[in-house]
């Protein structure tokens, strides 16, 4: 009975995707198109910007020629950079703050995955400030314009110039969750490939198998559209043709920049098709231990796919002929399994584990739990798994070691 609540609540918003608005944020693509972006904003008329960002970029220098052109197109700005990984909603109050302080009129989220879940938090309080961050958890509850908001990625995996969604994590609870709602799409993003090309060899491999990870999920779930079954294609052809490239010779131009548009589409792709239960135990494990989402999608990836086993077969099958993982002539159980061992060889060549350590016995009952609630009834997964499955599974990821180990290597 259950499952059946499930896959009608998930028909239903299959069924509400084709009136929603799907906007496709303005790409300015290629090297040097970060130079066009101050251009591009002022012709918005905005003059006071909020750049939400991170340490780490900050002190590459990354941002100075968009901080000079900003300020030669006679705009000023102000920048955060407190961002952690797994955004907290600490950050998001914090950005919100200087925003209001300021009077800013727009949002500039440079950086990865984290410093975007935070401006999109931001967004989302600016759009609906009589509502907190967790009031705004789950689907559809911002359904407010927020303020113009552009994406400058700098690394290749977690498309949310594209997506609706934030993730957030609640450092109290150890929650991790989403805040999604079409509202959050970005106005604009930034394609810039040489804003990559110093990326450490372990960022390009996690945040490119996380990538690849939208675009199967998204790909093998139940709420697909031509469209998005397109943008999976794609993404999983460059990613198989250029990931372990970039990671080998990260100055190779092409590389980036194809992986850059991988995890654009990937990012069009999950966006309107949704994730799965691969990113709800993904993000359980990233709240407790703060394990890298790219690194937790990566380990999980593989031991997911091989647990739905003949329900994925046929899309599985699709994807390794597209990917040159398999010969036509093989079975469809066979081209499938060719895919999940592919996954697997992929991350074994980049040095990916194997396994997440770290994982405590006692905190498992939790992270079913929360997994479960998070993939049920909202993602339309191949499988719905329950209590049981989900145990099977956090069993079968974990590396056990000593106590004081880290959580992930």
């Amino acid at each position: 009975m259950y499952k059946l609540y499930c896959r009608a609540y998930q028909k239903a918003f299959k069924t509400a995707g084709y009136v929603l608005q799907w906007r496709k944020p303005e790409l300015l693509e290629g090297e040097n198109s970060l130079e066009r972006l101050p251009e591009f904003i002022k012709q918005k008329s905005i003059e006071r910007l909020l750049i939400v960002t991170d340490k780490g970029i900050s002190s590459l220098g990354l941002m100075d020629s968009l901080k000079e052109g900003l300020r030669t197109e006679g705009m000023d700005y102000v920048v955060y950079d407190r961002t952690v990984p797994n955004p907290t909603i600490g950050n998001v109050e914090e950005a919100l703050e200087l925003y209001k302080v300021h009077n800013c009129q727009g949002i500039i989220a440079f950086g990865g995955g984290s410093p975007m879940d935070c401006a999109k938090g931001v967004a989302a309080r600016i759009a609906r400030p009589e509502k907190s961050i967790p009031e705004m958890r789950g689907t559809l509850k911002v359904r407010r314009e927020i303020p113009p908001l552009f994406a400058v990625p700098t690394t290749a995996g977690t498309g949310s110039e594209a997506t609706v969604a934030a993730v957030i994590t609640n450092s109290e609870t150890h929650e991790k969750y989403a805040v999604s709602d079409t509202v959050l799409i970005p106005h604009g993003a930034v394609l810039d490939p040489l804003l990559t090309v110093n990326l450490p060899k372990h960022i390009t491999s996690t945040t490119g198998m996380d990538a690849l990870t939208h675009a199967v999920e998204a790909y093998i779930g139940r709420s697909n559209t031509p469209e998005t079954k397109e943008c999976s294609r794609e993404a999983v052809k460059l990613i198989f043709s250029n990931l372990y490239e970039a990671y080998t010779n990260g100055g190779n131009m092409e590389a980036r920049r194809n992986m850059q548009k991988a995890s654009y589409l990937a990012g069009r792709a999950f966006t309107r098709a949704y994730v799965g239960n691969v990113h709800a135990i993904a993000h359980t494990v990233g709240g407790f231990y703060s394990v890298p989402h790219g690194l937790a999608n990566a380990v999980i990836l593989p031991y997911v796919l091989d647990y739905y086993g003949a329900a994925v077969y046929q899309p599985l099958a699709e994807l390794s002929v597209l990917a040159g993982t398999a010969d036509p002539s093989y079975t469809e159980e066979g081209k499938a399994k060719k895919f999940i061992s592919a996954i697997r060889q992929l991350n074994e060549d980049m040095d990916i584990p194997g396994k997440i350590s770290g994982i405590k016995e006692n905190d498992i009952p939790v992270m079913v739990k929360r997994a479960l609630d998070e993939a049920n009834p909202l993602y339309p997964v191949p499988v719905i798994f329950s209590e049981k499955d989900m145990y099977t599974l956090f069993e079968t990821i974990m590396e056990k070691e000593a106590a004081g180990e880290p959580a992930y290597r």
